[in-house]
């Protein structure tokens, strides 16, 4: 399993050393203007996004992002994606980034399969994208709470007092692999908590 990770605790000890000043999240201006999602495991009407009160995070709950193996499932049931596109309106002077990602889902998965998360993050029209993924063997059967977090070097950030979409695109594969293919196995997204990081934009 590869994690990628930033010190998220140095940087809650001296916010402003890792990522510069973090006003931006009580300004009352910060709003979701625009959301729109596409995809295999997001048909219509199955995602809800909501922010936070003090703007530091977005809370995006899925209704029908299942990706399972098993008896009479189609191979296509075998890979989901949702990509999720929202444009956060931004106090002028003010950039933000996804630092990290808290995930609860309920995955099962038979000894012998595999199964995959992976995530892609970035702004239309530019080409960085930072990204973060995790690898499910098992036997594993219990319900998943993690956090994944971007490395520092990493971070892609908004581009400054430009109102850009930012794109999020969650991929989720099983492999049954040598599992008995008389068992079902799967993984559940049901809820992610994307945490943003603010900064003043350079003069």
């Amino acid at each position: 399993m590869r994690r990628i990770f930033v010190s998220t605790l140095a940087c809650a000890v001296a916010l402003s050393l890792c990522f510069g000043s973090n006003a931006a999240a009580d300004d009352p201006g910060i709003s979701i203007d625009d959301i729109q999602y596409t995809g295999s495991g997001c048909p219509p009407g199955s995602v809800f996004v909501d922010l936070a009160p003090d703007g530091q995070a977005f809370v995006a709950t899925y209704a029908e992002f299942t990706t399972e193996v098993g008896p009479g499932l189609p191979p296509s049931a075998s890979r989901k994606h949702c990509q999720l596109r929202l444009t956060l309106h931004v106090p002028r002077g003010f950039t933000y980034t996804i630092a990290a990602v808290d995930y609860g889902y309920p995955v099962s998965i038979a000894r012998g399969a595999r199964g995959m998360l992976k995530q892609v993050f970035y702004f239309a029209g530019q080409e960085p994208q930072a990204s973060t993924w995790r690898i499910f063997d098992g036997p594993f059967d219990d319900d998943w709470h993690v956090r994944d977090e971007v490395e520092y070097a990493n971070l892609v950030w908004a581009p400054c007092n430009v109102a850009r979409p930012l794109n999020i695109d969650t991929q989720v594969r099983l492999d049954k692999g040598t599992s008995d293919r008389s068992v079902r196995s799967f993984i559940t997204i049901d809820r992610q908590v994307f945490h943003l990081i603010w900064r003043t934009c350079a003069e």
